[in-house]
């Protein structure tokens, strides 16, 4: 897992939640100076990762834990022994939620990911997350999407221009609106929601590099596809599914866009357990 900066915040803000003024629990039935070893597990097919998240949360309640990688994050498998944590009993029993929260949305993400990748494979087009995310985690969500990967879409407002529909209707019009941001932002990658061919025409027209096909059908995307003919990259969002995904990919459009990623993936099963 790459160095991320909002990591330690985000973990002591998970612990923060959880324990409040302590483990009232562990703390009445584990003496403090019991030591212990625990084992976390994965129980369902999937790609892990976010094990910098989990470690940290450990260590945060024992600095002096030692802790073993039992598997390469980013690398789809079916189960089995993930890390394991040696080191004060009550960090362990304390950080244990917190850990395989992280551990389990992050790795939700990255499989979701992976398992959309590899149903356009073979068709050029490449999977884009979105900024449909968890608040306050926004970063390592996009990391896990890159793990499983995926592409990374813009990270905010500030990056890149996505002028929408709204836009479009403020600006009195998609022409303005480009010609607008390109003389704001020079620097930055235009894009265009085109609802209609008419919408892509007049995109094309002012020279926009990357045009959004919101909600059209595979049928309407590949007639614009072949009119576009590279002159923009396109982009598919918007009502795709896993069981459509494959279908629109092989469209020919050059992305797909899935706030599913990150809104909706499941987190992948995991379990600690301490061993004797």
């Amino acid at each position: 897992m790459a160095s991320l900066s909002s990591l330690p915040d985000v973990v002591r803000r998970a612990l923060e939640e959880d324990v409040g003024p302590g483990d009232a629990t562990t703390e009445s039935t584990v003496a403090p100076d019991a030591r212990a070893r625990a084992r976390i597990t994965q129980k369902a097919p999937g790609v892990i990762f976010g094990l910098d998240a989990a470690e940290l949360a450990f260590r945060e309640l024992d600095p002096g834990a030692v802790l073993e990688r039992h598997v390469e994050e980013g690398t789809w498998r079916d189960g089995g022994p993930v890390l394991t944590i040696e080191g004060s009993a009550r960090a362990i029993l304390t950080g244990e939620r917190t850990a395989l929260n992280l551990l389990g949305k992050l790795s939700g993400v990255a499989s979701a990911t992976a398992l959309a990748v590899r149903e356009v494979e073979g068709t050029g087009t490449r999977i884009l997350d979105t900024r449909k995310t968890t608040p306050g985690l926004r970063e390592l969500e996009k990391a896990a999407v890159k793990a499983g990967g995926g592409t990374n879409h813009r990270f905010g407002l500030f990056d890149a221009i996505l002028i929408k529909e709204n836009h479009v209707a403020a600006a009195g019009g998609i022409t303005n609106a480009v010609e607008r941001a390109r003389a704001a932002h020079p620097d930055l990658l235009i894009e265009v929601e085109c609802e209609t061919r008419e919408d892509v025409a007049e995109a094309l027209a002012v020279g926009a590099p990357r045009l959004l096909l919101d909600n059209m059908t595979p049928a309407e995307m590949k007639a614009i596809v072949a009119e576009v003919d590279g002159r923009a990259e396109l982009e598919a969002s918007g009502g795709i599914t896993t069981e459509t995904l494959r279908e629109v990919a092989e469209t020919g459009v050059d992305f797909v866009s899935l706030g599913a990623l990150t809104h909706s993936a499941p987190n992948l099963d995991l379990s600690l357990l301490l061993e004797p």
